[in-house]
């Protein structure tokens, strides 16, 4: 059962940081473009468990259901390179009756240069039917606890989302030099 502590404000936004490592890379070193969803979602595994003490694997026995892909947006701005250390964010943008969008990034070490955004959405179903179904009231806490709440993603296109990421690395990064 997802237990939410209620004394504890839960982090709106993960991140990790892992290396880009030879054998996902194309020969001229970039990362491959389908392995960013690997290093996606293997980040988000890892961070959801660290951060919030949860795992889909809940869901499947628990509750017997699961979220399962439904679409892929994402945009490749810069090449992540082999051996390169990179950092990948993930947070909740949006969540309702079903559905639930993820919204990725990833950056080099420093966090001032952009690489790809993803925006996964998913759907909650059941693993006994296999159909669509609404979120279990645990389950919309959670998410609610865990969703960023200052983005209007009903009124935010995909391309704006990208230039408002740049737009806080680089003003991220300029604090940082005046720190």
């Amino acid at each position: 059962m997802i237990k939410l502590d209620p004394t504890r404000t839960y982090p709106h936004e993960t991140e990790s940081r892992t290396i880009v490592r030879f054998q996902d890379c194309d020969p001229l070193q970039h990362l491959n473009n389908a392995k960013y969803l690997d290093y996606y979602f293997n980040a988000r595994e890892d961070q959801v468990a660290t951060q919030y003490n949860f795992s889909p694997l809940q869901l499947f026995r628990e509750y017997k259901t699961s979220w399962v892909v439904y679409q892929h947006q994402i945009a490749y701005v810069r090449p992540a390179m082999v051996s390169e250390w990179i950092r990948i964010v993930s947070r909740i943008i949006h969540y309702d009756e079903d559905t639930m969008i993820t919204e990725y990034y990833m950056t080099d070490d420093s966090r001032r240069q952009l690489k790809n955004v993803l925006w996964m959405t998913s759907k909650y179903v059941s693993v006994v039917t296999g159909k669509r179904i609404p979120h279990n009231p645990e389950v919309m806490a959670f998410l609610d606890a865990i969703c960023m709440k200052n983005v209007d993603f009903h009124n935010l296109n995909f391309n704006d989302r990208i230039r408002q990421i740049k737009e806080q690395l680089a003003q991220d990064g300029s604090e940082g030099v005046n720190d």
